[in-house]
């Protein structure tokens, strides 16, 4: 399991992620296009790629993250980039305090959701930050696409089915081999009991 010093350790070493794909930038232009005054989360943002990006699209952007190297670098790499602010946050474990009180029109949560420990709990506390017409999108490796000795950072199809738990709907597109699912209308009651098996740490694995 990494901890939040192990994660920092990674970015303040200059090593990152599969950068966000052409394929993934479609799909946002054409699933959650930010509406007017529309404001982002981009939960686990490591050094900031996807939070710039949706600020490019028109959103202003809050990029939460728990380790403090994966800021720096985002604060440092990112610092021309407008509409963004940058938080200090785990979204699993912390209190969710300094997030935009007014809610949000997007929350992204992407190649992290395989390393939450109770993946239905947390994706159900960030919903309940989206404004009415809101969407949850997961953008996460699936089992099928992933080497074998990776497969701990990929959702299996059950896993992915889970996500939906509690949605009114749940939209799943292939983002060349990413899973890409849009999630809308929360409020349903949450009853997956989701697979207990080891989690290697929260937010993106690290690529050795």
């Amino acid at each position: 399991m990494y901890s939040r010093t192990d994660w920092s350790e990674h970015f303040s070493q200059g090593r990152g992620f599969r950068p966000l794909g052409a394929r993934e930038k479609d799909l946002l232009a054409e699933q959650v296009p930010a509406p007017q005054d529309g404001r982002a989360l981009d939960a686990c943002c490591g050094s900031g790629e996807l939070a710039v990006h949706l600020a490019s699209l028109g959103y202003t952007v809050d990029g939460a993250d728990f380790a403090e190297g994966a800021l720096a670098r985002a604060r440092s790499e990112r610092a021309g980039s407008k509409g963004v602010r940058w938080l200090c946050l785990d979204v699993e474990a912390d209190e969710l305090v300094g997030l935009a009180e007014e809610g949000y029109d997007l929350i992204t949560v992407r190649l992290a959701a395989p390393f939450f420990r109770d993946r239905t709990r947390v994706l159900r506390r960030l919903a309940v930050r989206l404004r009415a017409g809101g969407a949850l999108v997961v953008i996460t490796p699936v089992v099928e696409n992933t080497p074998e000795r990776r497969r701990n950072i990929a959702l299996d199809e059950d896993e992915l089915a889970l996500l939906g738990e509690g949605f009114a709907t749940a939209g799943r597109f292939d983002a060349d081999g990413l899973a890409f699912v849009v999630l809308r209308g929360p409020g349903a009651p949450f009853t997956a009991a989701e697979r207990n098996r080891p989690a290697p740490g929260r937010c993106s694995a690290p690529q050795r």
